[in-house]
């Protein structure tokens, strides 16, 4: 396990030397190198331009406030089952174009994937892998019937990556990345930001005199430092494509490294006090959303998704408190983040 910064970004520039092909599952791009990775990755990078993700913000913005308002005023509210989920589910769905009624498959989904990856039981993570692969190819056999069609999903379809289309199992790959991994990411995001902003006061004051001035670029800036102080995203893991020393350690050519993002982001080398909360100070060194060539391509995307939801969060409420009557809950290693974020909304 790489914890400390300096390892964990050589590790993570240097794909040569360590291959993020761990598994014989093939994931798209995640589990590519070299040409093969960087084909893929335009593909998918294609779709997250800052065009494109400019685009979904009002549908974003609109789920967000409907989600928001719909809130009970001065009772405990569950941050991540009433907030962070039914958000990430709505705005993905919307953005590939899937349909409203998939909502409680997907929550449901949601719920024993994290189930699932905190029993560390294998087969039981991989039946619920492959229950999310066949909500995806019904959905792709939905869409070669609709010609007029025009969302991602069926955009996807029809792309092509060396010159020739992609196939179904790629497709399937490329969705599965971009849904799989981002659904509970982006509620257990949700549930990080809130939790800290409820027991931060002098923060939540200073983001949303942000909001109210409609400063976007310092939101995103205390989203990522937000995230670097408590970073729900833990690891990565690569192979050792060579005998090599990384941070004094000797690592035999095929041995197994894990990429410790949330150590690293709390490295005292690098940011002296790791809770201390300086969004300008530490944006150079932020790992939140990775490094090197896998370095996370949805990054505007997410970080566009969670300022939308803060600031309707914060435009709709005067304040946010824990509540009193619920403790939060931490979730379980692997895993990063909270399980539970009672708060009260004023």
């Amino acid at each position: 396990m790489v914890l400390r910064h300096a390892e964990v970004v050589a590790a993570a520039t240097d794909p040569q030397t360590f291959s993020s092909r761990v598994t014989t599952r093939r994931a798209i791009p995640n589990s590519l190198d070299g040409d093969d990775h960087a084909a893929f990755r335009a593909v998918v990078d294609r779709y997250l331009t800052d065009e494109r993700v400019a685009r979904e913000e009002e549908q974003c913005r609109a789920h967000a406030a409907a989600i928001v308002d719909a809130l009970p005023r001065g009772v405990t509210v569950k941050t991540i089952a009433s907030v962070g989920t039914p958000y990430a589910v709505r705005s993905q769905c919307t953005w590939l174009g899937w349909p409203a009624d998939l909502e409680d498959r997907l929550v449901e989904w949601i719920r024993d994937n994290h189930a699932a990856s905190r029993s560390g039981d294998r087969d039981r993570t991989r039946e619920v892998a492959e229950r999310f692969d066949h909500i995806i190819r019904e959905l792709l056999d939905l869409r070669r019937d609709d010609e007029a069609a025009a969302d991602v999903t069926s955009e996807l379809l029809r792309d092509t990556v060396d010159g020739r289309p992609l196939t179904t199992d790629e497709i399937v790959s490329v969705l599965r990345n971009w849904t799989a991994g981002d659904l509970g990411s982006l509620a257990t995001s949700v549930g990080v930001l809130v939790h800290f902003l409820a027991s931060t006061p002098e923060v939540q004051r200073q983001v949303r005199a942000l909001v109210s001035h409609d400063d976007r670029a310092a939101l995103d800036a205390a989203v990522e430092e937000i995230l670097r102080i408590d970073d729900p995203f833990v690891s990565n893991r690569r192979i050792a494509t060579r005998a090599v020393e990384l941070g004094g350690e000797d690592i035999a050519e095929g041995g197994r490294v894990l990429l410790n993002w949330t150590a690293a982001n709390r490295d005292p080398l690098v940011f002296g006090d790791p809770d201390r909360y300086d969004p300008v100070g530490n944006a150079a060194d932020n790992l939140v959303f990775g490094a090197g060539p896998h370095v996370c391509p949805g990054r505007a995307l997410t970080l566009m998704e969670l300022r939308v939801m803060l600031e309707e969060l914060l435009r709709r409420t005067t304040w946010i408190e824990l509540a009193p009557d619920r403790p939060q809950v931490r979730e379980t290693p692997p895993m990063g983040g909270w399980a539970r974020v009672p708060i009260v909304l004023r």
